[in-house]
């Protein structure tokens, strides 16, 4: 059974959940349905997600129902303080950014924002930023330095916008000058990935000291659907593609490009969110507290090595 396949019998158990609760009245022949119901349906998922081929964790990755960063935001630090605009010439909805607390201690937040709906979605440009959001991102990322705030972002991206107007406003130089200035912050900073990392629109928020992924996001160089267009001339390629790519949480911990992967609940990730909320707080108080005792150099140092032996076939 696919993961499809999966949803789709779970959702034909909810409609004859729904019919249940419509009924009046809680006989034993009614909750025993009930039971045996719920029941199925844990069996149908656990199936499913034991079985999750790389290309099915895309399409998780990219579901529109997994939690967006601003509930991420909301879930795991106080007092957020959202600040816009790139102090040149606009604000970009695709990048979110701001002031936070986490355990009582200020802290910088910035992720790619995607909406919850179709209204969203637009405005937000279904999360691919312009050059304006990434100089955005820069400049809260040198304000925290200049504060002593740790940096936490948060990655969900199919990539930059392409567009004729994001390369006029110098979209290549402001992905280059993030992935330039990051490297050589003075502060602690951690990337999560939390959906869709793809291309350098992601890597532009994710040079840092510990990348993390959710169990089933993704992050690579571009999209499968492109990686099969390139390779094979053809899109509907695209499951083999992902096989390839080594895009999943599991392939990148095997290669050192991330440093954790967080556990995800089997099934609707929205209705089981705080698990993945309680371990992102409780990694990123062990993990702040840690490059807090860090110098300024050694963090430097820590993130130079970090990227410079990904890739590395030297001992090999």
């Amino acid at each position: 059974m696919t993961l499809q396949e999966a949803e789709a019998k779970v959702r034909e158990l909810d409609d004859e959940l729904g019919k249940l609760t419509q009924l009046t009245g809680h006989d034993l022949d009614t909750e025993t349905i009930r039971m045996e119901l719920e029941k199925a349906k844990e069996r149908v998922l656990n199936m499913a997600y034991a079985n999750l081929t790389s290309y099915d964790r895309v399409y998780l990755a990219r579901k529109p129902t997994r939690p967006n960063v601003r509930e991420y935001i909301e879930n795991i630090f106080d007092h957020f303080f959202e600040q816009r605009g790139d102090r040149l010439y606009r604000n970009d909805e695709a990048i979110i950014g701001g002031i936070a607390a986490f355990n009582g201690t200020p802290v910088t937040v910035i992720g790619n924002l995607k909406g919850r709906n179709l209204e969203e979605n637009i405005k937000c440009n279904f999360g691919m930023a312009n050059p304006e959001g990434y100089r955005k991102a820069l400049r809260l990322m040198k304000q925290a330095e200049k504060f002593k705030r740790p940096i936490i972002t948060f990655i969900d991206t199919s990539g930059a916008y392409p567009g004729l107007e994001a390369e006029e406003h110098g979209q290549g130089d402001a992905i280059a000058r993030n992935l330039m200035e990051m490297s050589t912050l003075t502060v602690p900073v951690i990337a999560i990935v939390v959906g869709e990392g793809g291309s350098g629109g992601a890597l532009a928020l994710s040079v840092a000291n510990r990348v993390w992924m959710l169990e089933n996001a993704v992050y690579s160089i571009l999209s499968p659907e492109g990686f099969a267009t390139i390779l094979w001339k053809d899109a509907s390629r695209a499951k083999e593609a992902s096989e390839l790519m080594k895009l999943t949480a599991g392939d990148l911990l095997d290669l050192g490009v991330i440093d954790l992967i967080i556990q995800e609940p089997v099934g609707n990730l929205r209705e089981n969110a705080e698990m993945v909320y309680s371990q992102i707080r409780i990694n990123l108080a062990n993990e702040l507290a840690a490059l807090g005792k860090m110098s300024e150099r050694a963090l430097l140092e820590q993130r130079y090595k970090k990227f410079r032996s990904i890739g590395d076939c030297s001992g090999l």
